[in-house]
């Protein structure tokens, strides 16, 4: 995708819908498995883990492979050790968000529950927890986020919290891994802090929303370039881009969409490439000059896919890179990139 062409759409005809007997939100994408978690305002829940055949263009449900989940799970993740395989048949470790951080086993044909985490200290009940993610580089590392101002890092292999930091003044909606050490996390506050575990102390903010308290909600990490970052600001139809040599000034906007972004996803081989969704219905790849300087006429995306209605969710999987799911409505779909 570094060298691509100017193209106008998304291959349409090559995508490939999962259509689900309930809302969908959250989503997690392994190799050719993805499991999707149902939004329904109630405490019974459902994960649903499917697998897509490239080969047909179809996807297979497996009723072995779902479960009951307390809460709407606020994210999905597979063990990023496995999202790297391709293979569907393996054993994955499969994290899940929500009133605790949860821990499954997802094997061939039963999934079963392997830890509840509880991050609060001095309560058998957690506050909800609103985003988490798995450290690739240390895979024994989880790092969650929640409405009670924390960030809590944990060892999931001894079970334990590793540390717990308290930096934003209110609720923190994501965070994100750069380095082994090093994640980043968006709150209600407005701000974007870096924090780096060797130094506990301290945190650094690089930018905050223009207008004061306008929360931020979603951060993603350039992992091919970890000088740039984006992060969307609540009801707002732009995805602001940071380079994190050069604070508090974004180094470009992207606002070509028609409603609010929901979701963004740095694409998995390039440095130059994110996709974004909204509520507009659309879904957008931008391919981004280096360094990423905007004209005076803003900068217009590379490809552009329409659904049926508002998107939610995006997850761009390392696996499959010419693959990216989204979900809205009921739908999970795959789109060729």
């Amino acid at each position: 995708m570094e060298n691509s062409s100017q193209e106008s759409h998304f291959r349409s005809e090559n995508s490939v819908t999962h259509e689900s007997p309930y809302p969908l939100y959250a989503m997690a994408v392994c190799g050719q498995r993805i499991a999707v978690g149902s939004f329904i305002e109630d405490y019974t829940n459902r994960v649903d883990v499917v697998s897509f055949e490239p080969e047909s263009l179809s996807i297979k449900t497996h009723p072995s492979l779902s479960f009951d989940h307390p809460y709407p799970p606020t994210k999905l993740m597979f063990d990023p050790n496995s999202s790297s395989r391709k293979s569907s048949s393996n054993r994955h470790l499969l994290a899940s968000s929500g009133d605790f951080l949860r821990l499954w086993d997802v094997g061939d044909s039963s999934i079963e529950p392997v830890a509840v985490l509880n991050n609060s200290k001095s309560s058998e009940f957690c506050a909800p927890l609103t985003s988490f993610d798995w450290n690739e580089i240390e895979p024994k590392r989880i790092g969650t986020c929640s409405i009670d101002t924390t960030c809590t890092i944990w060892d999931i292999e001894k079970g334990v919290v590793e540390t717990q930091l308290i930096a934003h003044d209110k609720e923190v909606y994501d965070i994100c891994w750069g380095e082994a050490r090093v994640f980043a996390s968006v709150s209600a506050d407005g701000s974007v802090r870096i924090f780096d575990l060797r130094d506990k102390e301290h945190s650094t903010i690089i930018y905050e929303s223009p207008q004061p308290d306008t929360p931020l909600l979603r951060l993603a990490w350039n992992k091919q370039d970890l000088r740039y970052m984006a992060t969307i600001l609540m009801d707002s139809n732009k995805v602001v881009i940071l380079d994190i040599r050069s604070p508090t000034l974004p180094v470009a906007e992207l606002e070509r969409h028609r409603a609010c972004v929901n979701a963004i996803a740095w694409a998995p081989q390039s440095r130059r490439h994110i996709c974004s969704v909204g509520d507009d219905s659309q879904a957008f790849i931008w391919e981004l000059p280096l360094p990423p300087v905007a004209g005076p006429n803003g900068i217009d995306p590379m490809s552009m896919y329409s659904a049926g209605s508002e998107i939610n969710q995006l997850q761009w999987s390392p696996a499959q890179p010419d693959w990216l799911a989204i979900a809205f409505s009921n739908k999970m779909q795959l789109l060729k990139v």
